[in-house]
């Protein structure tokens, strides 16, 4: 009997998305998101993806909903899959790379449904052959983690850190990215021999107290003015150290402006963004435009696709909470104009860390 029933939901799901198309000759479809290993209140991925998610369907007059897997494995992410595809939902979002597993497993049972990837990479996928119903997204961190590391320099700071999570490639872009970013800076400036750079892994993707205690050494008795802490919640140990010297913070993934100066008034400086919304719009658009080949069994690299216009690029800092006064809004135009245009070169190798002239002390992971 339940075979005979689940049979008729897929029967009706399948006349749903082969049959169903909008009198204005857009493709009507039903968007699903799952969450990974957070929620949509992380103030990060899960929630810049299900806001994004939610906007458009309201927009266009779409259903949406979101699904939270019960726990933190592969197996609860596909149930989750499994359930937004029984309610009938076609286009399922899955932001991290934490799915590249599940992707690899449901998207052959569900030929019929497409499937978004967000920071999911070949690698994450096993490196196998990606399906006709998939296209993933990574982006090239090293451009913003450059203008990250460019701009801390530029506004006046000498001493800087880089905590990151765990030493997966995203990660490695944003932190050599920011080493060469400072460095291109140091060396305009002339200041190359007075800037440092401390660089270390947490070893996980959230904060506690061993990673706090760090940052309290790094703030308090190294004299770091800055840190740009890059990987899912760890942020908030380097938050809570700075909060305790009056020191300054750089957020990652999205414009963390709100999160960190919660810790501190004025503690943000700047964050280096991945445009998960801008990739949301772009792909669910072209689905319901009949225009998904463009993306169908891709795994793209997004990064800078305009020199000119901010808002067009899929990397960046933000400039709607921009606060830094040394280096402005204008400065930063042209320095993206000048990546843009290639005349600036930022090396996006992760095999070692770039030969620079600014001082770098490297260390062993936290954990």
């Amino acid at each position: 009997m339940k075979k005979i029933m689940l049979f008729a939901m897929m029967a009706a799901s399948l006349c749903f998305f082969g049959c169903n198309k909008k009198a204005a000759g857009k493709t009507a479809i039903r968007i699903a998101m799952v969450t990974d290993s957070g929620d949509i209140t992380d103030q990060s991925f899960n929630q810049t993806t299900y806001q994004a998610c939610k906007d458009y369907a309201e927009s266009a007059k779409l259903d949406f909903q979101y699904y939270k897997p019960a726990g933190d494995s592969t197996a609860d992410r596909i149930a989750s899959i499994d359930a937004a595809y029984q309610d009938g939902y076609n286009v399922i979002v899955l932001p991290g790379f934490l799915f590249g597993e599940a992707i690899t497993k449901v998207a052959k049972d569900y030929s019929d449904a497409k499937f978004i990837g967000l920071d999911i990479s070949k690698g994450d996928l096993g490196g196998s052959e990606v399906p006709s119903n998939v296209f993933c997204a990574v982006y090239a961190e090293e451009i913003p983690g450059f203008f990250a590391g460019y701009a801390a320099v530029k506004e006046g700071y000498r001493h800087l850190g880089f905590l990151g999570g765990m030493a997966v490639p995203a990660v490695i872009r944003f932190g050599f990215g920011f080493v060469q970013g400072a460095n291109k800076a140091a060396e305009e400036l002339g200041v190359a021999n007075d800037v440092t750079v401390e660089y270390v892994y947490g070893g996980q993707f959230y904060g506690d107290q061993t990673i706090t205690a760090t940052m309290d050494g790094w703030y308090k008795n190294r004299g770091v003015e800055v840190v740009f802490a890059c990987g899912g919640g760890i942020w908030t140990s380097a938050c809570e150290a700075a909060a305790k010297v009056n020191g300054k913070v750089i957020g990652v993934d999205v414009d963390q402006t709100a999160q960190i100066n919660s810790y501190g008034e004025g503690m943000h400086v700047t964050s280096a963004m991945k445009g998960l919304g801008a990739t949301v719009n772009a792909v669910l658009t072209a689905i319901q435009n009949n225009s998904w080949d463009t993306y169908a069994g891709q795994v793209s690299s997004l990064g800078l696709v305009s020199g000119s216009d901010l808002s067009a690029n899929y990397v960046g800092l933000p400039v709607n909470t921009w606060s830094m006064k040394n280096f402005t809004v204008s400065d930063y135009q042209k320095l993206v104009t000048e990546v843009y245009s290639k005349s600036i070169a930022i090396s996006d190798s992760i095999d070692a860390l770039p030969a620079v002239s600014v001082k770098v002390n490297t260390y062993q992971n936290i954990k």
